[in-house]
């Protein structure tokens, strides 16, 4: 029996259409299965159109998704569980891959997911972008996720001291377990929360939590992101969110382009001149991001103490030590060049 958890909060605009994409992607792998909507104290017609497309029904009133997946879990009565997010849509490909990684021994694994609909262009290249690292660091998101019930049940499901990240910290429990696979077919899911918030806003917050992970563990400085009751209200178009998402787009490509300027000699791009001048500001800006990889580096420490697998070790400690080099080399940068305008600075205050 393979368990399909939904875990929904007014979701009625796109279950209908998940549900029937897991209907089709079911029948194609030709396996028993359910499907479990855990309808999280929904104020709209979730529960009615999850009846009307054949799945049951589990009222629960958390308002935490890592709570609302264990409870959907728990009612489950597979023995294999995928977890898909309400507003994601699977397709066979994926579905019968998680199902021969979990008949291969995996503990657990997932899909990575991109946009579908129209969201702004840095949101279709952040999650390209993250989506790079989640497979190098063996991690997926909660749009789908899938795991044996006895890994399940060794984790102890999903963290629910989290209000967000609760599925990342699910996949290093899971890889503690066994073998963690992150699958090559994509699953699409829609992007709301990139239209709720603007660019700079969004990507604002994701810093602030890698820094200050214990905002997680608090509902209501995540709620923007995650927990926006309000599914169907877009952020009106305005110039200073279209300028918000104008720049997010500028840093991406920056950032994404920093191996493709390190090719290029300094001397041929000369510090006074126009090119020499943007380069080195782009430079400065990309070893400022650079130091949000000292928390990365914490929690992938962190993991390589946790874990026993050592494939998972090898795997965990060459990705610290690329963090580590690149975080220390950018918080080098970084100090010498405060240092020096504050050096510059003090003889103008002084005289």
């Amino acid at each position: 029996m393979i368990s399909f958890v939904v875990p929904a909060h007014n979701e009625q605009l796109f279950l209908g259409r998940t549900l029937e994409a897991i209907h089709n992607s079911a029948r194609a792998v030709n396996q028993p299965y359910e499907i479990v909507v855990v309808d999280d104290a929904s104020t709209d017609a979730t529960a009615a159109v999850a009846r009307e497309h054949g799945a049951t029904v589990v009222p629960v009133n958390h308002r935490q998704i890592a709570a609302t997946r264990n409870s959907g879990a728990r009612a489950a009565s597979g023995e294999r569980l995928i977890f898909v997010d309400a507003d994601t849509t699977i397709n066979p490909r994926v579905a019968a891959a998680a199902l021969r990684a979990m008949d291969k021994g995996a503990a657990g694994g997932g899909a990575l997911a991109r946009f579908e609909g129209t969201v702004p262009l840095y949101a279709h290249l952040l999650i390209w972008w993250l989506g790079l690292f989640m497979r190098l660091a063996g991690t997926c998101g909660g749009a789908f996720m899938f795991c044996t019930r006895s890994a399940f049940q060794a984790t102890g499901g999903f963290n629910e001291k989290l209000f967000g990240a609760e599925d990342a910290a699910m996949s290093w429990a899971l890889k503690r377990q066994g073998r963690f696979v992150v699958l090559w077919p994509k699953v699409l899911t829609s992007g709301r929360r990139t239209v709720g918030m603007h660019g700079l806003q969004m990507v604002a917050a994701l810093i602030r939590m890698a820094f200050n992970p214990g905002m997680l563990t608090r509902r209501a400085t995540v709620r923007k992101i995650w927990y926006d009751s309000n599914r169907e209200a877009n952020t009106p178009s305005s110039l200073a969110i279209r300028a918000s998402n104008a720049a997010m787009l500028f840093i991406l490509i920056a950032i994404i382009t920093v191996p493709l300027w390190d090719l290029i000699p300094w001397s041929m791009t000369p510090r006074g001149s126009s090119l020499g001048k943007f380069r080195y500001a782009v430079a400065i800006f990309i070893c400022h991001i650079s130091l949000v990889l000292w928390p990365c580096a914490y929690y992938l420490l962190r993991g390589l103490v946790q874990q026993t697998r050592w494939t998972e070790r090898i795997k965990i400690t060459a990705l610290l030590a690329l963090c580590l080099w690149i975080a220390w080399g950018g918080a080098r940068e970084v100090y010498w060049y405060w240092t020096g305008i504050i050096q510059q600075l003090l003889p103008a205050t002084q005289g």
